[in-house]
């Protein structure tokens, strides 16, 4: 099957996967788009329409002008999350061009801190409802920071972020299992608000860390809704114990408690082994575990407590059959005394009178069963505190090491669920300040600067929630307010007079309404995401949150170290246990101490840059690729997205100051002419002085139309042939103190931008390629001559060389030469020379002409070619022939009679006239291959000297 993970492709094409749904390809445009603000026309239909195709595409991120909208997949996608893809953002040079994702708002507040963009410090905040994702979001963020700001250069420095990476990230799990919770719409709800501040030094490494924490749904511990979970840690503690942990702690195997409905549910979350490794990290040591986990156990035997009424009221209530087990486990796990606990749950303590009077009054059963769960409670609340206390003493940082800081606000979504009490009224009121912010921040301030700038502006109806605010905070009277009252007044409070007052005081505000058929006093609120009924049943009680003095002093008498630890005795702490009439209730009560906190929260997002996830639940079932419209359509409306949208799309969400923007786009101003082959050239009245260092001393108004009259001739450079729809001039304004442009406008200046500077690069990279090749020429000029000058005096060198050699040569041959010519004619003798003029001549002889004269001469020198033509097949022929053959033998010329010639019979040899044989040399020969090697030549008349004699026996044919 092909996947695509948010437009990053994991395997083959996504555009061939079979399984699409046929609503896909009726919308296919719809899927590509990554901003919403490019949905034409802007409905809730068309923004819902293409959050569905892009569900159905795998591609859960889109943006929404300034927010990011976030659906839930409910299915574990890794590579959407890999440290890779972190990577990836990190590196990219515009993070903003990749696909819509969190780790481009991290990347964007990243950035932001490092390039000093006031206001500096940056938070995101991440709402939604219950189970649309808030939690795995902030966690994800957490994880990248602590990715992407942790790479310092020392040994010391790295170890530091590595351990405030490792323990940041442990926190999670921790604050998870003791924070969150199984709801009917969330497995992993998070029943507390929690503000994390990741700290930076000032080269934006993350030097330590923050939390704050706000409203711990304690009551959970005691009350938990039908098929609903108690906090994860009590199932982690049941499941994942060993034998002896259950042991010591009395958790048999299947043992039931009443605070630990469905146990038989097992989720992802109950993993034991990863708490335990987590605050090992964070610095809680093994035995400090186990101690923790055995008060844990204790709190669970304490909920199997049960009263039953007395039947004289003078008397404590009974237990029930075998509470007293339970009352025993839990006062030993607790280190309590089993007596003092059971009096503290079943007997209440009066004071009265002038002087101090105690009195001792047994309480009815459903005040015993108060303060059972107040104790529970009480512990409970005190061991969160002190765990966040833990944490933040961990990853704590001096803040002389910290400039900036990076907020995460992980807040309780809107709830509604069939009864609702304070604890969703706070939760709902949480949700409408975040909404006020947003408003505030994004929406009516950016309207509210377009009228301050001038800008001509047609403002967007959005959805204003400060009717609602004032019903639940204003002043002077609003629902806390009178829950506050009725806290204040010394009279018991009934749910129904609670109701009537706040009806009759509030009447007239559109945001209360009232279920007219409901049997129990309740009143509705009508909130931003919708209407709420909240019942006034325990309203007051849980506002007052009381702890009586009887728990507190139980808890203080514990042997416990945990428990020593988290009830000190400290007579101001007593104190502020014990407040007598005088003191401000406001102050004390859950509400206005929940107020209180939430104003200061709300100032530190004030004074930093808010980004905005918005997390949305495509279905209440938890069920993958299902879409339902309704709930979708809900939380849109609910979350302001298409007000967001409205303006995002039709306002201009890119603000510069005048003189920010003069000086990064005067390089317009100075090269307009020549901006774009297709901009129009200057005009004939501009000069070339125009352009000089004086004009950009000009006013700053004159530069800013000087830059802005380049737009029109940057949009038809840009536009494509024959589109005259985008040659348009892009919508900028110019307003009193800023420049108000959208991103086309921006993308065309940064286009015109880069070409101007481009051309400037190619400017300079010419002149600096010319000026090389110049230099690269007269380099080369240089080395033909050096290497023509070496070759040529090589080559002289050479040659006089062979010269010398061919002297010496010649000389010696000269005198060898000349010394054999003068060996060969001192060798010659006279003898010959007289035997040569007297020898008579035949009478068939007759004078040589000269010619022959000279060839005869020729022939003496060269004898070996005479011998050679002698015996060759071809050549001359007759007296020629005869001729060159006597010469070569040196054949005397006298006649056949004169020379001694013998024959082969008497006697065959060569005589020599250097050294005379003493004897005669004979030549035994076969017949030689050689034509006329057997052949005497004819004697001549003239005898030749000079050479050897060699004697042959004549065979003359003619004679035989």
């Amino acid at each position: 099957m092909l996947q695509q993970v948010n437009g990053h492709r994991s395997g083959p094409d996504a555009h061939g996967r079979e399984d699409l749904h046929e609503f896909l390809g009726q919308e296919a445009p719809l899927h590509l788009l990554d901003d919403l603000t490019k949905v034409n026309p802007v409905t809730l239909e068309t923004v819902l329409r293409c959050l569905q195709a892009r569900y159905v595409a795998d591609t859960f991120y889109t943006n929404a002008g300034c927010t990011l909208v976030a659906l839930n997949p409910f299915k574990p996608i890794p590579q959407l999350y890999s440290p890779e893809l972190m990577q990836e953002y990190h590196a990219a040079p515009q993070p903003q061009k990749l696909k819509p994702h969190i780790f481009a708002v991290g990347e964007q507040t990243y950035r932001n801190v490092k390039s000093l963009t006031e206001p500096v410090n940056q938070s995101i905040i991440v709402s939604g409802e219950s189970g649309a994702g808030k939690t795995w979001t902030s966690r994800c963020l957490m994880k990248f920071y602590a990715v992407v700001a942790a790479s310092p250069t020392s040994q010391e420095s790295h170890k530091t972020a590595e351990r405030i990476e490792q323990r940041i990230l442990n926190s999670n799990p921790v604050m998870e299992a003791f924070g969150n919770a199984c709801t009917l719409r969330n497995n992993n709800s998070s029943r507390f608000g929690k503000f994390i501040q990741l700290q930076l030094n000032r080269a934006q490494q993350m030097t330590g860390a923050a939390v704050q924490t706000y409203l711990l749904e304690k009551t959970r511990v005691a009350c938990q809704a039908s098929s609903e979970r108690n906090f994860h840690i009590f199932y982690q503690i049941c499941k994942g114990a060993s034998a002896h942990e259950r042991l010591q702690w009395h958790l048999p195997e299947g043992a039931a408690f009443c605070w630990l409905p469905n146990p038989e549910r097992t989720l992802e979350e109950d993993c034991f082994e990863v708490t335990r490794e987590a605050m090992l990290h964070l610095g809680i040591n093994t035995p400090t575990q186990n101690n923790i986990f055995k008060v844990l156990a204790g709190l669970l035997h304490l909920g199997n407590v049960r009263f039953a009424d007395s039947e004289d009221e003078a008397q404590p209530c009974q237990l029930m059959d075998g509470a007293q087990c339970s009352v025993r486990t839990s006062a030993s796990l607790l280190q309590l005394p089993e007596g003092p606990l059971l009096e503290a749950l079943r007997v209440r303590t009066i004071r009265a009178g002038r002087p101090q009077q105690v009195f001792l009054k047994p309480c009815p059963r459903a005040e015993c069963d108060t303060r059972r769960d107040c104790l529970a409670k009480l512990v409970y609340a005190r061991l969160f505190d002190w765990l966040v206390s833990v944490i933040n003493s961990s990853i704590w940082a001096d803040p002389g090491s910290w400039t900036t800081f990076i907020g995460l606000l992980d807040v309780y979504g809107f709830e509604s669920f069939p009864e609702n009490s304070l604890e969703q009224l706070c939760i709902n009121y949480a949700n409408e300040k975040l909404q006020q912010h947003f408003v505030a921040h994004y929406l009516r301030a950016q309207q509210e600067e377009y009228a301050a700038e001038g800008l001509a502006w047609s403002f967007v109806n959005y959805q204003d929630n400060q009717t609602c605010l004032d019903l639940i905070e204003g002043s002077p009277i609003s629902i806390c307010s009178l829950i506050n009252e009725e806290c204040r007044l010394n009279r018991p409070s009934s749910a129904a007079q609670l109701q009537t007052r706040i009806e009759g005081a509030l009447a007239g505000s559109p945001c209360l309404g009232r279920d007219r058929l409901s049997r129990e006093p309740s009143f509705i609120v009508l909130h931003y995401a919708g209407p709420v009924q909240y019942h006034t049943a325990g309203l007051v009680e849980k506002n007052k949150d009381p702890v009586p003095a009887e728990l507190t002093t139980l808890l203080q008498q514990s042997q416990d170290p945990l428990l020593k630890r988290l009830f000190p005795i400290d007579p101001e702490e007593k104190f502020q246990e014990e407040p007598s009439g005088q003191s401000r209730a406001p102050v004390l009560t859950v509400v206005s101490k929940f107020k209180a906190s939430l104003e200061q929260l709300l100032q530190v997002l004030h004074s930093t840059t808010p980004h905005y996830i918005r997390c949305i639940k495509p279905n209440s079932q938890g069920r993958v690729q299902t879409f339902l419209r309704e709930e979708v359509l809900s939380q849109l409306e609910a979350c302001g997205l298409v007000e967001t949208i409205h303006i995002s799309a039709a306002g201009f969400p890119i603000r510069v100051s005048h003189r920010n923007f003069v000086e990064r786009y005067k390089l317009l101003r100075r090269l307009r002419p020549r901006t774009a082959p297709g901009l129009q050239g200057p005009s004939p009245n501009e000069r070339p002085s125009e352009w000089s260092p004086h004009a950009e001393e000009a006013p700053l108004p004159h530069l800013l139309q000087d830059i802005l009259h380049t737009l029109p001739a940057l949009a038809r450079a840009a536009a494509a042939p024959g589109d005259p729809a985008e040659a348009t001039p892009a919508p900028v304004h110019c307003g009193r103190t800023k420049v108000f442009m959208t991103d086309t406008t921006l993308e065309l200046l940064e286009r015109g931008r880069a070409q101007v500077l481009e051309q400037c690069a190619r400017c300079i990279q010419g002149g600096w390629r010319r000026h090389r090749h110049r230099k690269q020429a007269r380099q080369r000029r240089a080395a033909v001559l050096i290497q023509a000058a070496a070759r040529s005096w090589l080559t002289r060198r050479h040659i006089q060389r062979l010269h010398a050699a061919a002297t010496v040569i010649k000389r010696a041959w000269q005198r060898w030469r000349i010394k054999m010519a003068f060996l060969a004619s001192k060798e010659l003798d006279g003898v010959e020379e007289k035997h040569l003029l007297q020898a008579p001549r035949s009478p068939g002889s007759f004078p040589l002409p000269q010619t022959q004269t000279w060839l005869l001469g020729a022939i003496i020198r060269l004898w070996p070619l005479g011998l050679v033509l002698a015996n060759a097949t071809v050549g001359v022929r007759g007296f020629q022939r005869k001729l060159v053959v006597w010469a070569c033998l040196q054949l005397p010329a006298s006649s056949p009679g004169s020379s001694p010639v013998r024959t082969a019979h008497e006697q065959d040899g060569v005589t020599s006239i250097r050294a005379l044989p003493q004897g005669s040399i004979k030549f035994h020969c076969r017949k030689s291959p050689l034509r006329y090697a057997d052949i005497c030549p004819e004697p001549s008349s003239y005898g030749v000297t000079g050479f050897n004699q060699i004697l042959l026996e004549r065979h003359r044919p003619g004679h035989e």
